[in-house]
């Protein structure tokens, strides 16, 4: 039996997808998953330090983990109206931001790739945990702050107000889906293993959709919002056709942006191929 180390992260679209292969509902034969569940920018430095077989990551990570590491084709976040937000506690405009200093949820992140593709003049910026930065904006202590996950759904609650909307922004300036976050697996496990843990991670989904009852008591023990209705719109939102599949729309959505990162010198150039095969 092979032990493999499997990180994602405890929001619940993530806890959604991998119910089944973590509770023994799907077979992968001769693989045994060891979960850990950290936040993604975590889970960003653990794949950079080679320190997890297979993990959920954002695709800014992705750029610099090309030499070890292939994508999945199944288990990622990718799709429309599902981007980052830049908010802020006043009305203001991205020009009268630009200079000033902005939390963001790492520095990995596709949420701070993507403010860096918007333009210049936003690299002033602090690091937290996603879940502290619209508190921490509330505070006064930074001009703006760019939020992922349950918090695009809740800012308002803290009256804050939505800027802008990268991820809008990004599918109206590329024409594609937005590539938030994919699971990778390292390349030493060798293209039959990962074709295998692939295919095992497209049926925990499916076993997911099929079950929707039996993994709520999982997904609401990591939630950081426990409101039923955030939880629900939250994996709605970020699980779909493209969680199953990227597809060939999804592929290259991802070669696009990490192309556009490679122009900007923002990740290296690779040549290595981006799948097992």
């Amino acid at each position: 039996m092979q032990h493999l180390s499997l990180g994602y992260s405890p929001c619940p679209n993530d806890t959604f997808i991998f119910y089944g292969l973590i509770h023994d509902k799907i077979p992968c034969q001769g693989v045994k998953f060891l979960e850990r569940l950290e936040d993604v920018e975590t889970l960003n430095q653990l794949a950079l330090n080679s320190q997890l077989d297979l993990t959920k990551i954002s695709y800014h990570a992705l750029g610099h983990l090309r030499k070890d590491y292939v994508l999945l084709r199944s288990g990622g976040a990718l799709g429309r109206g599902c981007g980052p937000l830049v908010i802020a506690k006043e009305e203001t405009s991205m020009e009268k931001l630009r200079g000033q200093k902005i939390a963001i949820p790492g520095q990995l992140t596709t949420a701070n790739l993507l403010l860096q593709l918007y333009s210049a003049g936003f690299e002033d910026v602090l690091i937290l945990p996603f879940d502290q930065i619209m508190k921490t904006v509330e505070h006064g202590d930074v001009k703006a702050g760019v939020i992922i996950h349950e918090s695009r759904f809740t800012y308002q609650q803290h009256g804050l107000k939505k800027i802008l909307d990268l991820g809008q922004w990004w599918e109206e300036e590329s024409g594609y889906p937005i590539p938030l976050g994919g699971i990778l697996a390292k390349r030493s496990l060798g293209t039959e293993r990962i074709h295998q843990i692939d295919a095992a991670l497209r049926q925990s989904i499916e076993y997911a959709y099929a079950h929707p009852q039996e993994s709520q008591t999982y997904i609401k023990q990591h939630a950081q919002e426990l409101d039923p209705e955030v939880t629900r719109h939250h994996i709605e939102l970020y699980v779909n056709n493209f969680s199953l599949d990227l597809g060939e729309e999804g592929i290259q959505a991802v070669r696009c942006l990490l192309s556009r990162a490679e122009e900007r010198e923002i990740i290296p150039r690779c040549s290595l191929p981006l799948f097992a095969e």
